[in-house]
């Protein structure tokens, strides 16, 4: 197997062997069009064929009404940090609140703070962020904007379970890190927003899945480019998309609704390689520590450390000699991070924790 292959990075985070393939050949030459991906304009009809089957996609694996409008956008979630707030947190509601669970929650409450008053809903510092809340005990008001919250966080390697009650709040989430990795109810959401380089294709494109009703709360006056309504109102097309990751994203789709078989097909899959991998940690017992306490652990980030800066980089060299890669912590917290997005195969898992297991042997 090869390092693309065997690529456990938090992000960009690896592609299916199929999606790369395709993508090679398109930046070469489209075989519809005979032109190269990056050079096809955004004002083809062309693109306009791809975004419409790039939402058409991305409702039937998430079983969207169309009383939710889908964006493509630019900017990456920390664009959306600022924007929602901008947009959502209007005149007669109390301040949006935000569930602060880890690095990138953290991050996302500090810059809507820095446009609009937020309250903090729960804050899971003195755990040390290896714990998280029940969203449905958090007593939120009814008057409320809404509630925010990060559905997996890629750092600490904690991820909510699927929120299935009827939301007493607009529920906002962002899930970078986790959408497309598993079967839930879109229609619980008020709005759902996921940059790319995860599990939908390459950096470059975020998806906003956002309620209509939610649109009415907009005030006029903000620039256009910040205001929702016009990326709907233009069909993702009001300045220049990004054409080539949307293109990429668009492969993702159809190799998840006709290669894998939907989102409870890759749920099952990925269940299966997160299993896996926590099993052996956990038989290494004292020789390792995860992050997350065992009810919260994710299913997309396992973050954990031999205990010794020395071995986690010498776990990372042997990894590597071996193709292994993308092993690294971040920065924030140090030690290993093993990120199993949905084009990780269950082979390359095993691959990873037969590495584990010598390493511990000759090592530990």
């Amino acid at each position: 197997m090869n390092s693309n292959t065997l690529n456990f990075s938090g992000g960009p985070g690896a592609l299916p062997d199929t999606v790369l393939e395709q993508t090679r050949q398109a930046i070469a030459a489209l075989p519809e069009t005979g032109i190269s991906v990056l050079g096809m304009s955004h004002r083809s009809e062309w693109f306009r064929a791809l975004l419409d089957e790039a939402e058409h996609n991305l409702r039937a694996l998430l079983g969207l009404s169309d009383d939710y409008a889908i964006t493509f956008m630019q900017g990456g979630s920390s664009l959306q940090f600022a924007m929602i707030p901008m947009n959502f947190a209007g005149k007669g509601f109390a301040p949006p609140e935000y569930v602060i669970s880890g690095y990138w929650s953290k991050r996302a409450t500090s810059e809507a703070a820095k446009v609009w008053e937020t309250r903090v809903a729960w804050d899971g510092a003195d755990s040390g962020y290896r714990r998280l809340p029940a969203l449905d005990r958090l007593g939120i008001d009814h008057s409320t904007a809404f509630l925010h919250y990060v559905s997996n966080e890629t750092v600490e390697g904690l991820q909510f379970p699927a929120y299935e009650e009827k939301a007493p709040v607009p529920l906002i989430a962002d899930m970078s890190s986790d959408f497309l990795s598993a079967s839930f109810q879109a229609d619980r959401y008020s709005m759902i927003y996921a940059h790319a380089q995860k599990n939908l294709g390459p950096s470059g494109v975020t998806v906003a899945v956002i309620k209509r009703s939610l649109l009415d709360r907009i005030p006029d006056g903000l620039p256009a480019i910040l205001d929702f309504r016009t990326h709907v109102a233009h069909g993702s097309n009001y300045n220049t998309p990004p054409v080539f990751a949307i293109y990429v994203l668009t492969l993702v789709t159809r190799w998840l609704r006709f290669d894998i078989g939907g989102l409870q097909a890759m749920q099952s899959i990925n269940e299966r390689k997160a299993r896996r991998l926590y099993e052996t940690l956990d038989e290494l017992g004292d020789a390792v520590t995860i992050h997350a306490d065992r009810q919260w652990r994710s299913q997309m980030n396992v973050a954990f450390t031999f205990g010794d800066p020395r071995l986690d980089d010498a776990f990372v060299s042997v990894a590597r000699e071996q193709g292994i890669v993308g092993l690294e912590g971040h920065r924030s917290i140090g030690g290993l991070r093993a990120s199993l997005y949905n084009a990780v195969t269950e082979q390359a898992v095993e691959v990873l924790t037969g590495a584990l297991a010598e390493f511990c042997r000759e090592r530990v």
